[in-house]
């Protein structure tokens, strides 16, 4: 089946790699038209260049409301409307509490957290206007529990799921739908990251799940794919966590080799 999205048009935050850019790839081969969207420019124009007439790319850094406004703007002029967001994008830094500085969380906090906000605030007009829609918040596995070293992102990765909550009640009533997907360890460029160097984070994601692996980014493109489809019709407010099982267990391993 390859018209699970026909007629839909998304936009996909954070999407010049990673899970963005598989999210995109399987929106395109559903049908859906998309608005490839980054602050890394000359990634996201040769995806939306890969992804042809489907797809085009507007630079976006999701902490500027103004950028926002300007992205939906955008996506209606492009593609008539706007059915589908994924808030995709999203900064990692591992650094422990007590060398935590304010500058490194309101980074993470910025990008993850508010990001969001602003991105289901800016999206809320173009989907009552299309007659409804669903938004996909990329949240985390730690978003569900403590994770040494990550105090920033834990908290930004906790209310995004609390934010979902709050406007799949509100917006109900208009038709549009909003749920996380929360990913475990995924193979993307955001594991590369400086603060984790050394860390073999593959070997520990295999420990830690017990499908024995670490997660693949098209993995989490296919649960954004179905929270986009009319295949989740009846769902909202809640999470879908892929993450090979992880979550059932201790879940903090992943970290443990972290110098303090």
């Amino acid at each position: 089946m390859s018209d699970r999205l026909r007629g839909k048009v998304a936009i996909v935050s954070g999407a010049a790699r990673g899970m963005g850019a598989a999210t995109c790839r399987r929106f395109v081969e559903q049908g859906a038209r998309v608005l490839v969207t980054d602050v890394v420019e000359e990634e996201g124009e040769l995806l939306a260049k890969e992804l042809g007439a489907s797809a085009a790319f507007a630079r976006l850094d999701v902490a500027r409301e103004a950028d926002w406004t300007r992205v939906v703007e955008d996506a209606t002029a492009r593609f008539g409307k706007v059915d589908v967001l994924v808030n995709n994008a999203g900064v990692l830094r591992a650094v422990p509490l007590p060398n935590m500085t304010e500058e490194i969380y309101r980074e993470v906090i910025d990008v993850n957290q508010i990001g969001v906000f602003l991105g289901m605030k800016a999206v809320v007009g173009a989907m009552v206007a299309a007659g409804g829609g669903s938004i996909v918040n990329i949240s985390s596995i730690d978003g569900h529990q403590g994770t040494p070293t990550l105090v920033a992102y834990v908290a930004a990765k906790y209310a995004v799921r609390g934010m979902t909550r709050v406007a799949a009640l509100e917006l109900a009533r208009a038709g549009i739908r909003v749920n996380t997907v929360c990913p475990g360890a995924t193979r993307t460029r955001m594991m590369d990251c400086p603060d984790m160097a050394g860390i073999d984070i593959e070997g520990l994601s295999a420990r830690m799940a017990p499908l024995g692996r670490i997660g693949e980014a098209h993995e989490i493109a296919d649960a954004a794919l179905f929270l986009a489809s009319d295949e989740s019709s009846y769902i909202t407010g809640t999470d879908i966590v892929v993450d090979g099982g992880a979550i059932s267990g201790v879940g903090v391993e992943m970290f443990s080799q972290v110098p303090s």
